[in-house]
This record gives structure tokens, sequence and C-alpha cells, in this order.
């Protein structure tokens, strides 16, 4: 959470200064170029983290929430400067284009590396860069998956689905490239692998292009702005690829401008900077639990647990307090997704150790988006089945890197026997495979 976050000291020094001058009746106006300054290529967890370490130093918190009214006036003054929002540090597409940019650098140090391998005397060395290079640039994958799970989402909900479903092919053929480059470098043959780095450095290339021509530009001009702070918000869920957004652009203060202009009913998440990661739970807490805590049935005195009472669920053997169902759900070590009877997803595990990504912008989506197109006949397929009773399981197995994961599907009736929806569950069983003899005793 925000508060393990390493700390700046310079900065945390700064922001001191800062809050020094609020509590001596300096105005918002007169810090808030200061406090740009500090905010300058910096994270909001970042920032929530530099905040929970003043409180801790004995600052008042009353002092600390004013930082969030400068905070507001900086993100103000950028736009009254002309700046588009998705040039300001903190927007999706800021971060997808710097992400880019890193990326760009990375393929000209691969494409160098794969040039310079070759079979003198010094061929070990340059062959430990080559595989040096590709690591580096395989981060880039992780920004694929957020316009997978993030992006993509928003965009269906336009009725723009082709498009990302073709993108989200050539995430597949970049994916297919690195593991052709690994295999290539695994059998030490040069040749093949100079061939194989030019080919990923030429599809990196290409989507480059793709993203930067057609997809932001079509984003930016289908999504409001509060559909871009929804989107900032689930982005934490995914992970980043080298860089971490900025704090100028917050997507808290965005969805407070548009609801209070009553262009967005939804709510608006608990924290001093709105969604920008500050309040960040056990594993990728999703946003929207954050924006609606859910209720508990236990005691507010002792934080014991009751037997389901005003706040429970009736279940066919007991009830649970709301929380504690939650909780027990994302404590499971295996991932779960449960898509409905229509097709759509309707709740996944926010589990501190998942197998694949996830961020609530799945919910709702038609379970065939979630899924690249060349899987997408076998899900259908799955479905049907289980939708006629052909068959009550899928499971599959795959290598995932040193992981081996199991992927189960599982059909859910109803008590007459109605098709409910369908249940995933996926598990790094890694740890079993290895299991011998037996324990009977705990060590």
């Amino acid at each position: 959470m925000s508060e393990h976050l390493a700390v700046s000291a310079t900065k945390q020094d700064d922001l001191k200064q800062v809050i020094r001058k609020l509590h001596g009746g300096a105005t918002v106006d007169e810090v808030r170029r200061e406090f740009a300054k500090i905010i300058k290529g910096v994270g909001a967890e970042e920032i929530a983290a530099m905040e929970q370490a003043l409180v801790n130093e004995g600052f008042p918190v009353q002092e600390i929430q004013r930082l969030c009214d400068v905070h507001v006036e900086v993100f103000r003054a950028e736009l009254g400067k002309g700046k588009k929002a998705a040039s300001l540090p903190g927007h999706p597409v800021r971060t997808f284009l710097d992400e880019n940019l890193e990326a760009r650098k990375r393929v000209r140090n691969l494409t160098r590396a794969a040039r310079a391998w070759s079979w003198r005397a010094d061929s070990s060395e340059r062959l430990t860069a080559f595989r040096e290079s590709l690591d580096a640039l395989e981060p880039i994958l992780v920004h694929f998956a957020r316009k997978e799970n993030q992006l993509f989402p928003w965009l269906e909900k336009h009725g723009f689905t082709g498009p990302s479903k073709v993108m989200w092919g050539k995430h597949d053929e970049i994916r297919a490239a690195f593991k052709e480059a690994r295999a290539a470098l695994a059998s030490s043959d040069a040749r093949s692998s100079r061939a194989a780095a030019r080919d990923l450095a030429r599809r990196m290339r290409v989507m480059f292009f793709m993203e930067e021509k057609i997809l932001y530009p079509t984003a930016l001009a289908r999504l409001a702005e509060a559909e871009w702070a929804r989107i900032r918000m689930g982005e934490d869920a995914i992970g980043y690829a080298w860089v971490k957004p900025g704090a100028v652009w917050d997507a808290g203060l965005v969805l407070a401008a548009e609801k209070a202009a009553g262009r967005d009913a939804g709510p608006t998440p608990d924290s001093s900077y709105g969604a920008s990661g500050a309040k960040a739970a056990p594993g990728a807490k999703a946003a929207a639990r954050e924006a609606a805590p859910v209720p508990t049935g236990g005691s507010a005195g002792d934080g014991g647990v009751s037997d389901g009472g005003a706040g429970g669920v009736e279940l066919s053997t007991g009830a649970l307090p709301l929380e504690v169902l939650d909780r027990i759900l994302t404590s499971l070590p295996v991932d779960i997704s449960f898509v409905d009877a229509n097709d759509r997803v309707l709740y996944y595990s926010d589990s501190l150790e998942r197998v694949f990504p996830r961020s609530p912008a799945i919910i709702g989506r038609e379970v065939r988006n979630c899924h690249p197109p060349k899987s997408v006949a076998a899900v259908e397929r799955i479905l049907d089945d289980f939708k006629h009773k052909r068959r009550d399981r899928a499971d599959f197995w795959i290598r995932m890197g040193p992981r081996f994961v199991v992927i189960q599907y599982k059909p859910v009736y109803g008590a007459d026997g109605s098709y409910l929806g369908t249940l995933e569950m996926s598990m790094d069983a890694s740890w079993l495979r290895g299991l011998e003899g037996e324990q009977r005793l705990l060590e």
C-alpha cells in the first residue's frame, strides 16, 4: 500500500515547506508553482506516501488536506495554458505515450545487440547483451495488457470493437515473437536469433504507429473525460511498463468536476486525491469496492463476526457478513471469475496473487471480448456446451514462464436446473506438482 512506498526525502522536505507556508498564511496561489515542481514526474501514490509520512511525523492533517486545494489549482492552471488533458502526467494516454517513448529506445537497443552478436571470441558476452536487451523490452507486454483490460472495455461501450480486436490479435503476434526470439537464443542460433529480433522490432514499430496514429486519437474523440478517469482508476490493478502515471491530471478531480456539472453520476472514490491510488488495498483493490464499501454484519465493538444479521448473506448452509464473504473469496488460493447467463462478466475475485490481469473495467463486459480473437471460438464452444449440458467442466493447464497454471471452467445451475452462468477458476499449481510423501503435522 502507499505507506510502504519509498519516499523521496528531498521531495518530502519540499512538501513540508509548502505546508509550513500554508500554515503561515500563504495562499494557494502563492504555493501553486512550488507544488507543481514537486509533483513533476512524481506519481500520485508517491504523493500519498509523502503525505502519510508527514502525518506520521505529526503534521496537522487539516494542513495536509489543504494540499488538495493546491493540486486543484495546479490542474486548472495546466489546462488554462491551453494544454490538452491527454498531455498531462497522469492521463492514461500520456502514460501510454511515455511507455512507447521508452519502448522505442529499447527496440533500438535490441536491434543493435542483435547486429553485434557474432561467433567471434567475444560472442558469449554479446549473446548476454542480446538476451538482456530482450528482457529489457518485455515489460511492454504489461502495456498491452492494460490496453486490453482497461481501454478496450470502455471503447466497447461505444460500439468500437472491431479495431480493438484486431489490435489484440497483433498483441498476440508480438507475444509469439518474443517466444520465438527466446527459443532462437536458447538454441544459440545467431542467424535465426537476429531474424527473430528484426521481426520483433518491426512488429513493435507497426504497433507504435497503430496506437499513436489510430487508437489514441480515436479513443480521445470517443471517450468523455469521466470515462478516462474511470480508466485511470483501474490502471493500477494491471500495472505499468517502466513508467508510473504522474499526478497533474487527477482522476478524482475530473470525476468531481464532471459530477458537479451533471455529466457523471458515478461514485467518487473516498480519498484526498480521488482515484489517485492513495488508498490501494491488498491486491489491486478494485476501484468499485473503494467507491462503495461493503457493509459488515459483525460487531462494530469487538470486530467479531455475527451469524449474518442485517448485513449478512443467507447461504445454503449458514450466513456470512458481506465483507467476510468478500474477503473469503479474495483469500482463496485461486482466481475466480463468474460469467452470467447472458455471457457478461459479473464478478472476479481481486486476490493478492492473481494469475491473469483483471480490473474493474471487466465488469459487465461480454466474455467474448475478454479473450484474444484466436481463443473466442473455444470460449463460445465451452459456453454452448454448458448451456446445453453437454459437459460439466473444461480443464486446461499451461506453462507461464516458471509457473504451471491450471484453469478450470464449470457451469453453475439453479435449483430448477436452469443455467445461471459459468465459473472460471485459475491457480498457480506449481507447488502442488512438487509435493511428495505426506505431511500430517504443522511445521
